[in-house]
């Protein structure tokens, strides 16, 4: 199953982007990541709604939404490596995971989310939080496979 990444925002050079190119690689197949950005100045409320619109134009048909987002479920490794694997084992092909801007998501991304997911309480740079989820999907793949990177 192909998971892409649905960001607002452009990379800069940086640790960040080496931890997530790191984990990246090592996911198979291939995690693909697409940013989008609206560069007019907008009101917060006019800016989400547009980055919404954006974030979902970059979702494949047919594909699974996940929003990152603080008021989403908080769910284990092992939990989410389940859900992946459920949808996987039903016929899912692709999982797009989008992550918000600022202000986070507008409603069209949560009402059209399959699941929203928190990383927690704390707020992450988000260029921070790709790097965090594609550990998460690797270590999802390791879950899932039986292989030993994660351990309870």
């Amino acid at each position: 199953m192909k998971s892409i990444i649905v960001a607002v925002g452009r990379w800069k050079r940086g640790p960040e982007r080496a931890l997530y190119e790191h984990y990246a690689a090592r996911l198979k197949p291939a995690l693909t990541l697409r940013e989008v950005e609206e560069r007019k100045k907008l009101s917060p409320e006019e800016l989400k709604a547009k980055e919404a619109q954006l974030l979902l134009g970059g979702v494949p048909n047919g594909a699974r939404v996940v929003a990152l987002d603080g008021t989403g479920n908080a769910l284990s490794s092992l939990a989410l490596a389940r859900k992946i694997g459920a949808w996987r084992d039903s016929g899912i092909r692709e999982v797009a995971w989008l992550i918000g801007g600022a202000d986070g998501h507008g409603d069209a991304v949560l009402k059209r989310a399959d699941l929203v997911v928190s990383l927690g309480a704390q707020t992450w740079p988000h260029l921070l939080v790709r790097a965090m989820l594609a550990e998460q999907l690797f270590r999802a793949q390791c879950i899932l496979t039986g292989h030993p990177y994660h351990r309870e």
